[in-house]
């Protein structure tokens, strides 16, 4: 595919993104080999003289091209916001989500250990992402770290962040599916809601994830492009419209978080049912029992349970609905099938939203769990109680 079919194939969809990056990021003219470059962007000026000349003749295109500076606009303003947001978040997120590990793993939280286990995976692969996405990802994107650009690790941090963001969201699935196992199958809660059942599902969920990602490794070249795209390594260019890679990149925006998605809202309406079904039951034997409307016990914990599911659950949809959209509308438009328009800013703000929930559930915990604010009260107090005893 010569310079020429490759742009019209690009300019062929009319994207914003993919426009903007051209005109203002010169990351782009490297994807492009220098042959930008070299051929004095002929190309480039035609579609750009073409635009021009439609903006003046017709009102169609004058309103598209008035759109296109308000989408940019926005884009930019949402840029100087991430400047700050990024590293205000990291700041907050690893000691937030290594603050949480600590306090689980003392097992002095009122959970059992079941619970326990899953919450700490949580809280680990979440401090994972912060990691390999957030700092490592993220803020050199938007503060122009050069030098990170000569290390030629790319598409091994591709795939170490996807594999991390796959645990992360999937390790919620797990955690969904055993509450729903607690509250809706008795029978089968015995033996599942073990310890050790919580360790080989997470465990199996480690292991299919890593192996899951390796095909970024192939995918992706080892230099970072310093774009704040879905593709933050170089592509070729066979790469970038290939079916084959397209529909591998399709099936893994659907399977992380599409399927957790369905997965999620479908246990946790089954959940909810039971409880709900349950509750009338139990209701209507207290009043017909001698304790009349004494405290059910059973259904305060199993209260308690299910408000601590659902916050988990809404949190991870309502924060990662953007981020998912976006990733399908991306690769498919790449494909070809382009349908709809979206505003490069939904991607800023979905990236935005999707690591914004991996520094929540410490907040989740401290809502929803007394024994835990107890102890996040206590580690808080402790550095400076040891100033007062040292301070004669």
């Amino acid at each position: 595919m010569n310079l020429e079919m490759m742009m019209g194939f690009l300019f062929k969809r009319e994207r914003l993104e993919v426009m903007m990056e051209i005109l203002f990021h010169p990351a782009v003219h490297e994807v492009m080999g220098g042959l930008l470059y070299q051929e004095g962007f002929d190309v480039m000026s035609r579609r750009e003289h073409q635009l021009r000349h439609s903006a003046i003749s017709g009102s169609t295109e004058r309103r598209r091209m008035y759109l296109m500076i308000s989408e940019f606009k926005i884009l930019a303003f949402i840029f100087e916001i991430e400047k700050i947001y990024y590293p205000i978040l990291a700041v907050v997120g690893v000691p937030a989500n290594a603050m949480t590990i600590l306090m689980l793993s003392r097992g002095k939280c009122g959970l059992s250990k079941c619970v326990t286990r899953y919450l700490v995976a949580m809280a680990a692969a979440d401090l994972l992402v912060v990691i390999t996405d957030l700092i490592l990802r993220q803020i050199p994107v938007v503060h122009r770290l050069d030098f990170v650009r000569g290390i030629p690790v790319c598409n091994i941090h591709a795939v170490l962040l996807y594999a991390a963001t796959d645990c992360s969201v999937w390790f919620t699935v797990t955690f969904t599916f055993d509450r729903f196992v607690a509250i809706c199958c008795q029978k089968l809660k015995i033996k599942y809601c073990t310890e050790k059942t919580a360790a080989m599902a997470l465990g199996t969920v480690t292991v299919l994830s890593c192996l899951k990602n390796i095909f970024w490794y192939f995918m992706y070249l080892r230099k970072y492009t310093f774009t704040n795209t879905p593709w933050f390594c170089y592509v070729s260019v066979l790469v970038m419209v290939s079916y084959l890679w397209g529909t591998i990149e399709l099936l893994h925006s659907i399977l992380t978080p599409c399927v957790p998605f369905v997965l999620i809202l479908l246990l946790n309406a089954l959940t909810i049912r039971h409880i709900l079904v349950a509750s009338r039951a139990r209701r209507r034997l207290r009043d017909h029992s001698s304790e009349g409307i004494a405290s059910d016990i059973e259904m305060k914990k199993r209260r308690k349970s299910i408000i601590l599911l659902l916050i988990i659950s809404g949190n991870f949809i309502l924060l990662w609905a953007v981020f998912m959209l976006f990733s399908i509308w991306n690769r498919m438009s790449y494909l070809g099938y382009y349908t709809l328009h979206l505003p490069s800013y939904v991607k800023e703000i979905g990236f935005m939203l999707q690591l914004l929930s991996c520094c929540t559930n410490t907040c989740v915990y401290a809502m929803t769990q007394t024994k835990f604010r107890e102890q996040l009260k206590n580690v808080v107090k402790c550095p400076f109680l040891l100033i007062v005893k040292i301070i004669p």
